[in-house]
């Protein structure tokens, strides 16, 4: 069977080809069965992860499919949802969804996540807080932010008195990835 991505190279860690191929083969599986909405909306593209080896599959390659696959699997959900229940039905729920990221966002600029455990580095309070600012403005003014910006977010190392905890944070902005896709 050829390859599904390229390589990264013999001297070089990839991820390990088995779990990749693996991997997309139960998602296309689950694409492409028409009674699999549950399986879909279940099938956490942004949580997969695999191991890293030498000469594995390319991890940038990897990686932008894995956006490509999330952004095809939140569309096959959208529209499977809006022909069942419509779109009033479908906009109402992403509202609700919307809606459990505001406390988050009213918070003062420092304080929005927990910060990491004593003597632990996070991501910078600052940078974080400004990423949410964005995300702040487009929820009540409609200024532009996609999914993807948010997704190829980066953010400084800091010490744990100027920094959130980065599991806290990665959720988060996982849950608003999944509001702006399903409101492309």
């Amino acid at each position: 069977m050829p390859d599904l991505f390229p390589r990264s190279g013999a001297t070089k860690l990839g991820y390990r080809v088995a779990d990749v191929d693996e991997y997309f083969g139960r998602a296309r599986q689950a694409y492409e069965r028409p009674d699999a909405i549950d399986e879909l909306a279940d099938f956490e593209v942004r949580r997969a992860s695999f191991a890293l080896k030498r000469g594995g599959y390319s991890t940038s390659a990897v990686d932008s499919a894995l956006d490509r696959l999330e952004v095809a699997f939140t569309s096959r959900v959208k529209e499977r949802y809006i022909a069942a229940h419509g779109q009033d039905a479908w906009m109402a729920q992403l509202a609700e969804r919307a809606q459990s990221l505001y406390p988050r966002l009213r918070r003062p600029a420092g304080e929005r996540f927990a910060q990491p455990a004593f003597g632990r580095s996070g991501y910078s309070a600052e940078d974080v807080d400004s990423l949410l600012d964005r995300l702040t403005v487009f929820f009540d003014q409609g200024k532009p932010l996609t999914a993807e910006e948010l997704r190829s977010a980066t953010f400084r190392r800091r010490a744990s008195w100027a920094a959130y905890d980065e599991r806290v944070v990665d959720a988060y902005i996982a849950r608003a990835v999944e509001i702006l896709l399903g409101a492309a």
